[in-house]
């Protein structure tokens, strides 16, 4: 028996969200109704959501000695995330981000990274990642955290099955440069848009198949208010949304990937993965914030 269901190994940032009239581009302006600030990270608010969902779950990420720091780890705390993996640095920022959120819930971030940029393979414990049955992986925005994730994969027991929400920073990159990941991974997450960059195939279901030839044992693409497309190389479903009003639409791919992954590790099938992250997804986007609108295992659909 694993101490963790799943481990997340990402970016922690305290988000303060805006929400604004509209988006302004360059040289216009907008004004602000209301604004929040929460503890954030993609894989961060992964790992709250399957807390909330009575998961056992740990976290690896960087922080330093400072407001936003001690917040992260108060926050994790509360929601019974364990942070024994967490690296505190003795110099330097904790990552923060600014997010504006409009009427309809879109959303422009700005992100500074801080320390989360600087984890070196080293500072990584050994065996706290490879005591859980997954390894969650979300994204950085530096090179250095980057190659750490990269180099972990070739460290990991066959027993972990690695989860990976690439984002759109990763993406970007081109699946050359994340392939050392993808090749590894049980799991993979991405958008629509995402899975685009990465593969160059628009087809959502011939995008997905790309990577499942690549060795990733399941794909759930995550279509928005469309849903999501679920194959394992067998199986191809499209699954239908939780029709809601979207309030602010902040960590909601976080929400879906907790969703997922609560499914997989409670042996469900691979379509009811796919409608219960849909519908942890649907929860979050009606409050503000990624993680407010998370619900809790009572809540789930039967």
């Amino acid at each position: 028996m694993t101490k963790f269901d799943v481990v997340g190994f990402g970016a922690l940032n305290v988000d303060t969200l805006l929400k604004v009239d509209k988006i302004a581009g360059a040289e216009e302006e907008s004004f602000i109704h209301d604004y929040a600030e929460a503890c954030g990270g993609s894989a961060a608010n992964t790992m709250v959501g399957l807390a909330r969902l009575g998961c056992k779950v740990g976290f690896v990420g960087k922080i330093a000695e400072d407001h936003e720091g001690q917040l992260q780890i108060e926050c994790f705390q509360k929601e019974g995330v364990d942070t024994d993996g967490i690296i505190r640095s003795s110099k330097g920022k904790s990552g923060v981000c600014l997010g504006f959120v409009d009427k309809k819930g879109a959303r422009a971030l700005y992100i500074n990274p801080g320390v989360n940029d600087f984890i070196e393979f080293r500072e990584i414990q050994a065996p706290y990642i490879t005591d859980t049955q997954f390894l969650h992986l979300s994204s950085f925005v530096g090179e250095k955290s980057f190659r750490a994730q990269k180099k972990l994969m070739s460290f990991l027991p066959d027993s972990v099955k690695v989860s990976f929400d690439p984002g759109s920073l990763y993406a970007q990159k081109g699946l050359s440069a994340v392939e050392p990941i993808i090749q590894n991974s049980f799991l993979m997450m991405p958008n629509a848009l995402e899975l685009e960059l990465l593969t160059g195939e628009s087809d959502i279901p011939k995008g997905a198949q790309i990577l499942i030839d690549m060795g990733v044992q399941i794909v759930a693409v995550k279509l928005g208010d469309k849903g999501c497309y679920v194959t394992n190389g067998e199986e191809k479903k499209t699954i239908q949304p939780y029709k809601v009003q979207a309030f602010d639409t902040t960590g909601a791919g976080d929400a879906f990937d907790a969703g997922f992954l609560y499914g997989l590790i409670h042996d469900r099938p691979l379509a009811e993965c796919g409608r219960l992250g849909n519908f942890v997804g649907s929860r979050c986007i009606t409050k503000m914030g990624a993680r407010d609108g998370l619900p809790n295992e009572a809540e789930l659909p039967l």
